[in-house]
């Protein structure tokens, strides 16, 4: 019996604490960037449906809403260590 299967595996499913925070930060790095991605889209909605004169006010409240939401993650991402 190797000396990692007589413990249970690996790491036994247990993580550090430094890398869980790390983990955790590069969490933060893919909602941001699924966030991002989005206030893309409604931006380039919102401009469209303004050039083509048709009722923009619902995509332009979902655009400032997502972009609020991208500066909360932003603000909370910097209280986490950097990726390694």
């Amino acid at each position: 019996m190797t000396r990692s299967s007589e413990h249970g595996g690996q790491n036994e499913g247990l993580v550090r604490p430094e890398r869980r925070r790390a983990r955790s930060g590069e969490d933060f790095d893919v909602i941001i960037g699924f966030l991002g991605f989005w206030a893309v889209v409604l931006l380039v909605v919102t401009v469209w449906m303004e050039v083509t004169g048709q009722p923009a006010l619902w995509w332009s409240l979902g655009l400032l809403a997502n972009l609020l939401a991208v500066y909360g993650m932003v603000r909370l991402r910097r209280r986490l260590p950097d990726r390694r």
